[in-house]
């Protein structure tokens, strides 16, 4: 969604622009095709400042929606932002396949930091250039989440820039529980060493996850796709809604 429409469609939500306003925190408002649908739990793994749980608490209003941000910053302006919601939970941690601790690679739009050094995403996207890095915990979605805990309909989201499919193979074992994940993927190399959107959807249709949806796509000057989110389907996942009432 272009920026100008964005803001338009935030300035029209009272909630939306209050965020906006006192916390400068826009909602991730391109995502409510993908947030209106019946969902008991958000599962919401790169955080950020809370764009998307924003959204989330708009749109699947009935969701208890679980964050992962490890960034010390937008971690704390999260936590400001939902500080009286007692549907959201927000971890320290990133997710992937070991607990230890990582270097993350801090780019000038906070939103744009990874754990992969960062490449063409600053000459695709200007102003995201790496400025700092920081040591930051991360582990298996297992060490803060049980089974149990994500009640279907359930959707994993993913916003890693870049490493998504190490953070996948972080949530192999709860892959079950979800109906729907939608990741952000990229056709490029954006990020040193990241796989690429072919492999997250070999991955993931290992594990029964068919591609549902393109959302979000952004290109090139020669039109060529850099990047998108992504829809997946878990065709024999739990799919029965339970009562939300």
């Amino acid at each position: 969604m272009p920026t100008f429409a964005k803001i338009a469609h935030i300035l029209r939500s009272a909630t939306f622009a209050r965020a906006a306003l006192r916390h400068r925190v826009l909602a991730g408002v391109e995502h409510r095709s993908v947030l209106s649908r019946p969902l008991a739990t958000i599962v919401d793994i790169g955080a950020n400042r809370g764009q998307f749980a924003l959204a989330a608490r708009h749109w699947a209003p009935r969701a208890r929606v679980m964050s992962f941000e490890p960034l010390p910053g937008p971690a704390a302006a999260f936590r400001r932002l939902f500080a009286s919601d007692a549907q959201v939970t927000l971890h320290s941690s990133a997710i992937g396949p070991a607990a230890e601790t990582r270097t993350m690679h801090i780019s000038a739009r906070d939103d744009s930091s990874s754990l992969l050094p960062i490449a063409a995403q600053s000459k695709f996207f200007p102003g995201t250039a790496e400025i700092a890095t920081t040591a930051v915990p991360i582990a298996p979605l297992t060490n803060y989440l049980q089974p149990t805990d994500i009640v279907p309909p359930a959707l994993l989201k993913l916003d890693v820039q870049g490493f998504e499919y190490d953070a996948l193979l972080g949530c192999l074992s709860l892959l079950p529980r979800f109906q729907w994940i939608y990741c952000e993927c990229s056709f490029v190399e954006l990020y040193a060493g990241q796989r690429l959107a072919p492999d997250v959807i070999a991955l993931l249709a290992e594990h029964g996850f068919d591609l549902a949806g393109i959302y979000n796509p952004s290109y090139d000057a020669a039109g060529h796709c850099i990047q998108s989110d992504l829809l997946f389907l878990n065709a024999g996942g739990p799919h029965s809604s339970p009562s939300l009432a």
